[in-house]
């Protein structure tokens, strides 16, 4: 029979590298997996960080879905939503579009495609 653990309110929170890492931003949620080998090369890389804010992003939000009333993680996910899109901004301007609707906003499709895909770039790890 599977086991889900309870979550309080207020719980504590990992750092976002961190919650990244665990898979979880609430470590009474930690239920541990392994990390690719890959993975670790992509660590402290403007991918990485975008990543991480995501992931963030993504926990408190299922969190909040929850726990509408608790105001820290509400005024956390509006911070933590102007960091990840400071970080996407800086990201697709060293690196081009992540997304296909972030290449709306550029001079044509052709920025949709053109290389290298973020899996592939320099600093995500490629070999």
């Amino acid at each position: 029979m599977p086991y889900v653990p309870f979550q309080q309110n207020s719980p504590k929170r990992y750092n976002q590298q961190d919650a990244l890492s665990n898979g979880t931003l609430f470590p009474g949620l930690n239920l541990p997996f392994r990390v690719k080998e890959e993975a670790v090369k992509v660590l402290g890389t403007q991918l990485a960080e975008l990543q991480a804010l995501e992931f963030v992003l993504l926990e408190l939000g299922l969190y909040l879905d929850t726990h509408s009333d608790d105001k820290e993680a509400f005024a956390l996910f509006q911070q933590y939503s102007a960091l990840e899109q400071q970080a996407r901004t800086k990201y697709e301007a060293a690196h081009g579009p992540v997304t296909q609707s972030a290449a709306a906003n550029a001079a044509g499709w052709s920025a949709w495609l053109e290389g290298p895909w973020p899996w592939n770039d320099q600093e995500g790890g490629q070999k």
